[in-house]
């Protein structure tokens, strides 16, 4: 009798304990999409500072875009790129690639490549209009809960579903169903 007891006490204490477990999985997922909101929103703040650098810059020195010339000046090339991407957001069309950035630019692919060699964190510009690609990808799993995988993936320029899902998964360590739980549990 005493041996039952103790089996259903310990059987108890392991519901209890796999019940608690389960209370700290959500918590650290809620935790985790938290920190990630916050990262993201502090990451755009420097980004915006940064930018609105880069166009006092532009307007202080009265820097005129050129076509079909090499600008000298790596950072007033990597201040145009920006400008050029995010007044136009090229990206979100599939086929969208470096070459056609450097003919948005009006510089030589291999010119390009030598700006991103020396002023991105960015391997290469197709990776710089990748990660263009899922930050826009997380934004509108964000925004537009209503909005399929298929949706996304389509908006945000990539060619298919399971390439949109590499790199989400590469970018936030899980898949955008999971983000979009992420994000529906915490409200």
């Amino acid at each position: 009798m005493a041996k039952e007891v103790s089996i259903q006490q310990l059987q108890a204490e392991n519901e209890a304990l796999r019940n608690e477990l389960s209370k700290l999985k959500d918590e650290l997922i809620r935790l985790l999409g938290r920190n990630l909101d916050l990262s993201e929103r502090l990451e755009e703040d420097v980004e915006l500072r940064r930018r609105t650098e880069v166009a006092k810059e532009l307007l202080d020195g009265n820097i005129t875009r050129q076509r079909n010339a090499d600008l000298q000046d790596d950072g007033q090339l990597m201040a145009l790129l920006e400008l050029r991407v995010e007044q136009e957001q090229p990206y979100k069309r599939a086929d969208f690639n470096s070459t056609e950035l450097a003919q948005l630019l009006g510089v030589s692919r291999e010119r390009l490549i030598r700006l991103f060699r020396h002023q991105t964190i960015h391997r290469s510009p197709d990776a710089y209009i990748d990660n263009l690609r899922t930050l826009y990808a997380l934004r509108l799993l964000r925004e537009h809960s209503n909005y399929t995988i298929a949706v996304v993936a389509e908006e945000a320029g990539f060619a298919n579903v399971r390439t949109l899902q590499r790199r989400i998964q590469d970018a936030i360590g899980m898949t955008p169903v999971e983000y979009r739980l992420m994000l529906t549990r915490d409200e």
